[in-house]
């Protein structure tokens, strides 16, 4: 699996963006893919995830409302729309997937138990 994470850039408050995770060898809709997120001097987080086969999803408290993860089969992609973007939001994110076959329908949101990560893609929410 080599994951491609695209479509960060500097958004202004309030402003949206939509994330790209694409696959250009393997079926993504069979893996789990988790969402994560760094800001700089700050923890890794997951900030979403969806399950295989177009699954159960799961968002963290802070985004919830406003961001939606979504699959694309015909494109092979997940995507992460970024609605209503706050400064807090600013960091480096990035896409990954799970062992397929271990978690069913449904996706970890713990990050270590993602085996493939994609390059990150940065955020800037900035006026």
């Amino acid at each position: 699996v080599q994951l491609q994470a695209f479509g960060g850039g500097l958004v202004q408050p309030g402003g949206s963006l939509r994330l790209s995770c694409a696959d250009s060898t393997f079926t993504l809709d069979n893996y789990p893919i988790g969402w994560f997120r760094q800001a700089p001097g700050k923890e890794r987080e997951g900030v979403s995830c969806i399950g295989s086969s177009n699954g159960s999803t799961y968002y963290t408290d802070s985004v919830k409302g406003r961001f939606t993860i979504s699959r694309d089969n015909a494109e092979n992609t997940v995507y992460l729309q970024m609605n209503a973007l706050k400064p807090e939001d600013t960091a480096a994110y990035y896409c990954a997937a799970a062992v397929i076959g271990r978690f069913g329908n449904t996706c970890p949101k713990e990050g270590y138990l993602y085996d493939y990560w994609g390059q990150g893609t940065l955020v800037t929410v900035s006026s």
